[in-house]
């Protein structure tokens, strides 16, 4: 399973992209502004980093170049999202080295997760998530295929937990039937 950390200095945003990566198959960590990320980063070494640029304490672009400075961060991917739309700050988080730059107002959480398989290389030109992942990955990531933008991601089987049908309610253990009237 790949490891995405998220830097974003606004919780609920934060939040929003923690459950639906989540429910992508990802492991998630996460830090709420750049000097955080920096230390968060030599300890998890994530896969990929998806960084906010305005943020407390350390930008988002100090960071990347702080990151790719760093020779154990060096090759982590990096995606920059911002409300910063102009071309100077485009051409400057790609000269500083992101992967990709992204314009908040501009995707919604879909997008996000689409850039997301790409960068990481674990979905096939169909649509359907890779039987093969990364190689420094042995995991095998969920392998529900995904059907159109607002398909619902089904989570990973739990080893050793069988994935049996609903059952049906009991008689006498409170169901509907029992409370219905008699005709």
């Amino acid at each position: 399973m790949s490891k995405i950390m998220l830097v974003e200095d606004d919780n609920g945003l934060r939040e929003i992209y923690s459950i639906r990566l989540t429910a992508e198959g990802y492991n998630i960590v996460s830090a709420g502004d750049g000097e955080e990320a920096l230390a968060v980063a030599v300890r998890e070494r994530p896969d990929l980093i998806i960084s906010d640029v305005m943020m407390p304490k350390i930008s988002g672009f100090d960071m990347l170049d702080i990151l790719r400075s760093t020779p154990e961060t060096k090759n982590i991917k990096v995606i920059m999202m911002t409300a910063l739309s102009s071309e100077d700050q485009r051409t400057r988080g790609e000269n500083l080295g992101a992967d990709r730059y992204l314009v908040k107002s501009q995707v919604g959480i879909e997008d996000v997760v689409n850039v997301v398989h790409e960068i990481l290389g674990d979905r096939a030109a169909d649509g359907t998530i890779n039987t093969t992942t990364p190689a420094n990955d042995p995991t095998p990531m969920n392998q529900n295929p995904v059907v159109g933008m607002n398909a619902v991601p089904q989570p990973p089987m739990q080893p050793g937990v069988p994935n049996l049908p609903p059952q049906p309610p009991q008689p006498g253990l409170g169901s509907l039937d029992n409370n219905l009237p008699q005709m």
